[in-house]
């Protein structure tokens, strides 16, 4: 029993101390010792080390370090503030995160999720020939590709609908786009804030979880043995399936207590 019992505190620091990939990251997830799934929010909208791409899905195991869109839109107001046509503002942000992020191999290096990149070409194609920049990004960004959806594609439609503004009223692009960037950075700390407030609780429900096999540890290290009494006994055995019923349901509950904040946060 003895040799049982150490063979699954094996497997719960396993659990809790190996990077999480592939099934480890399903079963640290399900027992609330999953990290974050999209990468941090840095206040500012600078650079976040994530493991996505697309508009939400997971692009395997490599880490990149992934542009937050809030740069870029700082970014087409700094180009257009000086001065900067429309066709090379589009032309000198895809050499940047396009052209160089594809040929460069260090993953350190700053690049677009591969959603935001097909975006971004399209606009490059679209001012260079002189078509409307807003309807190629609301083409390439429309929910209905695949791979399409989340913060991101809402942002690309935003930024359409900014170029649309600035057309239909004569008010200068670059304010329109300072304007737009300044709410992007608003919303990426609200999100950095719901972020913490939400870790404190998915730590208690992490500790909490696997807190019963700490206390069967204690008890083997003090001489008892828990495993006899829980398994060679009926009360034993009655305590042992009650107490793995309430943990799951409790483990349940606090994850959708955690959940539901985390969506009501958001909307």
């Amino acid at each position: 029993m003895t040799g049982v019992f150490v063979g699954v505190l094996a497997l719960a620091a396993w659990l809790i101390l190996s990077p999480a990939r592939g099934p480890l990251r399903r079963a640290r997830s399900a027992f609330g010792l999953g990290g974050a799934t999209g990468g941090g929010v840095r206040r500012g909208g600078r650079p976040v080390t994530t493991g996505r791409g697309g508009f939400g899905l997971a692009r395997g195991r490599r880490r990149e370090s992934t542009v937050s869109l809030t740069v870029v839109v700082q970014q087409l107001a700094a180009l257009l503030k000086g001065g900067r046509s429309p066709s090379r503002l589009w032309d000198e942000l895809w050499r940047l995160y396009v052209e160089q992020g594809s040929a460069g191999d260090d993953a350190r290096q700053p690049r677009l999720s591969p959603g935001s990149a097909a975006a971004l070409s399209a606009a490059r194609g679209a001012a260079l020939r002189g078509a409307p920049v807003a309807d190629a990004i609301r083409s390439a960004s429309s929910p209905s590709r695949p791979g399409a959806g989340g913060r991101e594609s809402r942002i690309w439609a935003e930024l359409a609908a900014c170029f649309d503004i600035a057309a239909a009223s004569g008010c200068p692009l670059a304010d329109v786009l300072t304007r737009f960037a300044a709410q992007l950075e608003v919303e990426d700390d609200a999100e950095a804030a719901r972020q913490t407030a939400l870790a404190g609780p998915k730590a208690t429900v992490a500790l909490l979880t696997w807190l019963p096999l700490l206390g069967l540890g204690l008890g083997v290290c003090l001489g008892v043995d828990p495993l006899a009494m829980l398994l060679g006994t009926p009360f034993g055995m009655a305590a042992l399936v009650a107490g793995i019923g309430l943990t799951a349901a409790g483990r349940i509950w606090s994850a959708r207590l955690v959940r539901a904040a985390a969506g009501e946060a958001a909307s």
